[in-house]
């Protein structure tokens, strides 16, 4: 399993996960399937481009309540093993480590249902890493749900530690979670 840019040839194997429901977004679920699919659909040169968005242009982020948010500068890579495994992005503010409380964590990541429990999101965590890492913070911080046991896995596989246990705001759906950081040396 690699991570890889999104690109047109993977596009069609996105598109077909799209299309069963899934979404990284584990909230909202099939409603954003299927405004990703929107804007597939609308522009798919568009849609590839804003996958690696530096400076934040891409439309706002509708949070689980409804709300939206601006974007943080951002990018995301898919995973790949033949064909789309899921999906790991990074986010941040320029110039400090702090996020806005809209924002659980500087990484995200999914992996579709049929592709799990395989290490795939510990394979990419480790390799997107090093990708990261060139942008100069001296940690990341990302945030699991507490009952997610893969996720706490893979993330303290990558070197995470555990630095709270807290309640995600109503905004972000309500759920508890756990913030780990991982330090670059």
């Amino acid at each position: 399993m690699l991570i890889v840019r999104p690109a047109e040839q993977h596009l069609p194997s996105y598109i077909a996960a799209l299309e069963t429901g899934w979404s990284s977004d584990s909230v909202r679920g099939a409603v954003a399937a299927r405004e990703e699919l929107q804007e597939i659909a609308a522009d798919q040169q568009r849609f590839l481009l804003l996958m690696e968005d530096r400076e934040a242009k891409g439309a706002p982020v509708t949070l689980p309540d409804g709300s939206t948010v601006p974007r943080l500068p951002g990018y995301t890579r898919w995973l790949w093993d033949g064909e789309f495994c899921g999906e790991i992005n990074f986010r941040w503010q320029p110039g400090t480590t702090e996020l806005p409380p809209t924002c659980l964590g500087h990484i995200g990541y999914a992996v579709v249902p049929w592709k799990r429990n395989k290490g795939y999101a510990k394979q990419a965590l480790k390799q997107f890493l090093d990708e990261v890492r060139a942008e100069g913070l001296p940690f990341i911080e990302i945030t699991t749900d507490t009952t997610n046991v893969a996720s706490r896995r893979a993330i303290e596989a990558n070197g995470g530690v555990l630095v709270e246990d807290f309640v995600k705001s109503l905004q972000l759906g309500g759920a508890e979670g756990l913030r780990f950081r991982i330090f670059f040396q």
